[in-house]
């Protein structure tokens, strides 16, 4: 009961499971460690789906960029739609937030917020960076929705990401849209201290096939054969996904780099050493909630 209602970070089978997951737990707040593998970072290629509307699991992509056997996710029945995770990157405690396209398409909703701001405090208040794996077609929107106090909970993950003083490095792996996308990165694109998209990224202030819809309507209508109305819609969305894309924003200097997708890891290597801090346990201001 109260794994899913986001009471307890991890729900175990056992005692011995629980002092195993405890430990590992404290350890990434007790500093870097010698020993580590990963994975064959080739795999990141085939991570995300030829077809742009096909969902897929982020996980492997987190253990593909983890070091191995590193992963420990927090939460994982809350919130479904938004990941939070503390991971090592070559021995490096890193805090990792993203977005599972399994749920809701990634949309973030009011407990995803919630779940995602509570967790950049505690890696701020503990001086782990983050790294932020963006796919998400913006906030959740419509009336049910506003039931939840959506515009006040998700706002928490703005004010939390502004706040953060630790390096966030910010990785958009598809969907990089609106509000939600923002949220993800900081609240700007000056935020993270890099910010890179692999080739199957795409931007804007809303989903493509939803900005055709609003934009075009009169056209739309005016079409009355359903089968050339697709044809036609189809075909703006593709010229929409020409210019929006990973590539066509590079051109715009709204994001670093477009990189190889098993780049990806050591991309974050060369940020984590350039940012590196003299003391991991100085005084620091941020508070977590208690929740």
């Amino acid at each position: 009961m109260q794994a899913p209602n986001g009471v307890i970070d991890a729900l175990v089978e056992d005692e011995a499971e629980g002092v195993a997951v405890a430990k590992q737990y404290l350890g990434y707040f007790q500093g870097r460690v010698r020993d580590w593998s990963c994975g064959d970072q080739r795999v990141l290629r085939h991570a995300v789906p030829e077809n742009r509307l096909r969902a897929y699991n982020i996980r492997p992509i987190i253990e593909a960029l983890a070091d191995t056997g590193s992963v420990l996710e927090l939460r994982s029945s809350f919130a479904k739609g938004m990941i939070t995770a503390l991971i090592r990157i070559e021995g490096r405690p890193v805090g990792l937030i993203g977005n599972n396209s399994h749920h809701l398409g990634g949309a973030i909703d009011a407990e995803g917020g919630d779940k995602a701001a509570r967790f950049i405090q505690l890696c701020d208040a503990f001086n782990i960076p983050i790294v932020s794996l963006c796919d998400t077609p913006g906030m959740m929107v419509g009336p049910e929705v506003e039931k939840t106090a959506q515009v006040r909970h998700v706002s928490r993950l703005f004010v939390a990401a502004a706040r953060a003083t630790v390096p966030i490095f910010a990785v958009v792996l598809r969907k990089g849209y609106g509000l939600g996308a923002l949220a993800m990165i900081g609240g700007s694109n000056q935020k993270p201290f890099t910010i890179v998209a692999w080739p199957s990224a795409e931007f804007g202030a809303m989903g493509l096939e939803g900005a055709v819809k609003l934009a075009y309507r009169k056209e739309l209508a005016a079409l009355e054969d359903p089968t050339a109305r697709k044809a036609w819609f189809d075909d703006m969305v593709a010229k929409s996904y020409a210019e929006n894309k990973a590539l066509s924003s590079a051109t715009f200097l709204e994001i670093d780099d477009v990189i190889d997708p098993c780049e990806t890891r050591s991309r974050i290597v060369e940020g984590l050493k350039s940012t590196a801090h003299a003391s991991r346990f100085e005084r620091r201001v941020t508070r977590v909630d208690l929740w």
